[in-house]
């Protein structure tokens, strides 16, 4: 198999697993039997035989997959984003936010949708209800999930609000979370160990009765496990004697090691040995940033079911990330986790879903962010052009995403022929290279053309050797001033500077090899320059009407020599959308800012009208 599907190296065979002396004392910490004895000399090899842990060989925990095998496994996915993604900091789902994330993950094909606590509020309630009218059909294979606790202590599942809520939810499977960790029995649910395990058995029975998939979720299991083996498995146990379909394995507080999560589901599997149709499934949290490898490792230990959240959503530093997940199991290690059709759909998924959770759709995001695959050194860009594996760990397709270079100080002639390339332009690398030198020069000067890309693509059109420019600018004047509080706003709060603004531009300009002068006013000095170039403009390319500013950015840069003063360069960034939603980007530095603004200004409408009609644009 080749070295790329290997996840080690020599150096890492050795050096991945750390000793027990180092291992042990911080994942035992939880333990209060253990803090304590933290102060006499700690008897390791009786801490490892009370766990009864192997560790896995590093080398065979890390030997990948053979995919070339018929029979590919298959892991079930479990998206509770929905519900745990929806407790990160700045996450507020409506009722119809949560319908269009819950449309689009049945769109991927994933196996469980966990909808939310129908217990916990109207909104979740309803939720139930509405999907399962309006987007859970018998076509589709994906499962809507309720999720709640066992019955309280001291009460029955007949009594308890919450489980009734549960299966008046109608939702095809019911996850029940647990503790298996017995300091938090004792100090946190404030009840007895027997009665945890109570608890759970007649939650599941109870469950079962109604004719219902069930899982348990085992909060706190791998801080349990550490801190009273015996009873976190008695936990996983008491409900396969009930009958229950899925133990779910937690590491809640998403402190675990990959290889520690990878041992300790291979412990699990031997206990559960008794309960063959029980599975194993893992959810993981990102605290140390092991969310994905601790899944991954799980899968290896015997796990078949991984829950998580699309783009890694979820509390403090979020759960684990499915859309990583999805990408590793079955593009990488070649197990079925959704249909192969949806995979494609991965990238513009996660998309969607950021959009509708009201966050950053993030640009370095593994596999699916627009910098997953982007290249920026010119010596990278010059060899993924001749080997696109060179610095490209798979085909950025396979989950719907694209490679592409992006242009700035750092590229060589191989990322101005590779632009040049995919915006469909013929040059020779004489002109890559000039282009190139004055791309450095403008950067030197201000500008930042990794996301202009419509200014690079201007700078290669502008020399073809015949290509005229359809205007072109003698010389603008922009006045911006104030005439004071109108007359009968005496008493006016503005009186000291007056809120009457006038912003006029003044353009001059050659079209055709005709000169004409164009005037307008505007709401600031950009948006007077521009109504001014339009008025003189759309006459003669009436495409421009199609186009409009969608952003504007400003940047005010650190001057090199500190004695310049406020002689600093700011740098503009103009965003500009036709009809049909494409997009383009320009930039403009200077140390004025209407010149910055002006320069991008004339080169998103220059751009405008090579590359639109009336028809529309092809960007």
């Amino acid at each position: 198999m080749a070295a790329s599907h290997y996840l080690h190296s020599s150096c890492l065979k050795n050096e991945l697993l750390p000793s027990l002396a180092t291992l042990f004392p911080s994942i035992a910490i939880p333990s209060r039997l253990l803090r304590e004895s933290l102060a006499r000399p700690i008897n390791f090899q009786r801490i490892c035989c009370s766990a009864t842990l192997t560790l896995p060989d590093p080398v065979q925990m890390l030997e990948p997959l053979d995919y070339q095998t018929s029979a590919t496994p298959f892991i079930s996915i479990y998206d509770t984003t929905l519900r745990d993604g929806a407790q990160m900091v700045g996450i507020s789902l409506t009722l119809a936010d949560k319908l269009k994330i819950a449309r689009a993950l049945i769109e991927l094909g994933v196996e469980y949708i966990e909808g939310g606590w129908p217990g916990s509020n109207p909104k979740d309630a309803e939720f139930f209800s509405v999907c399962k009218a309006e987007i859970m059909t018998n076509k589709t294979q994906t499962k809507l999930t309720a999720f709640g606790a066992t019955r309280r202590k001291g009460t029955t599942c007949d009594e308890d609000k919450n489980v009734q809520s549960l299966i008046t939810s109608n939702a095809d499977v019911i996850t029940i979370v647990s503790k298996a960790w017995d300091e938090q029995v004792v100090r946190v649910i404030e009840t007895s160990l027997e009665e945890n395990l109570n608890m759970i058995s007649e939650t599941v029975s109870y469950l079962k009765v109604q004719k219902r998939e069930v899982m348990l979720d085992a909060e706190h299991f791998f801080d349990g496990y550490f801190a009273n083996r015996e009873y976190a498995v008695g936990c996983l146990k008491t409900a396969a004697k009930a009958g229950v379909d899925v133990v779910v394995l937690c590491d809640t507080n998403g402190g675990t090691m990959p290889w520690v999560v990878e041992a300790v589901t291979r412990e699990v599997k031997k206990e559960l040995v008794a309960w063959p149709s029980v599975r194993i499934g893992v959810h993981t949290h990102n605290d140390s940033d092991m969310a994905v490898a601790n899944s991954l490792a799980a899968v290896k230990g015997g796990a078949t079911l991984v829950q998580g959240c699309m783009n890694g959503y979820g509390e403090r530093t979020g759960n684990a990330n499915l859309v990583s997940i999805i990408a590793n199991l079955q593009a990488k290690l070649k197990y079925r986790c959704i249909p192969p059709s949806a995979l494609s759909k991965l990238a513009a998924i996660s998309a969607l879903v950021a959009e509708v959770a009201g966050q950053p759709h993030s640009p370095s995001q593994p596999f699916v962010g627009c910098n997953a695959f982007a290249h920026k050194g010119g010596i990278h860009v010059a060899a993924v052009r001749k080997m696109r594996e060179s610095y490209n760990h798979m085909d950025p397709t396979i989950v719907g995403n694209t490679m592409r270079s992006v242009v700035s100080e750092l590229s060589g002639r191989g990322n101005i022929l590779d632009k040049a390339e995919r915006a469909g332009l013929t040059i020779d690398k004489h002109i890559a290279g000039s282009v190139l030198a004055r791309i450095k020069q403008m950067e030197k000067e201000g500008c930042a053309f990794e996301d202009a890309g419509a200014s690079v693509d201007m700078l290669i059109i502008r020399r073809g050797q015949h290509f005229k420019r359809p205007f072109q600018i003698l010389e603008f004047s922009v006045i911006s001033s104030n005439r004071g509080s109108q007359v009968g706003d005496l008493n006016s709060d503005a009186e000291d500077y007056g809120d009457c603004q006038v912003n006029q531009a003044i353009v001059k300009l050659k079209v055709n090899d005709v000169d004409q002068m164009s005037a307008a006013e505007g709401i600031g000095p950009v948006d007077a320059l521009s109504d001014a170039l339009r008025k003189a403009l759309e006459v003669h390319y009436p495409q421009l009407a199609l186009i409009q500013l969608a952003d504007y950015r400003v940047r005010l840069l650190e001057p090199a020599d500190a004695r310049k003063g406020t002689l600093s360069t700011t740098r503009v960034t103009i965003d500009f959308v036709d009809n049909k939603g494409n997009k383009w980007t320009t930039v403009g530095a200077h140390s004025s800012i209407v010149e910055a603004s002006f320069r991008a200004l004339v080169d998103g409408l220059e751009f405008g009208i090579v590359n639109c009609s009336e028809d529309g644009c092809n960007t």
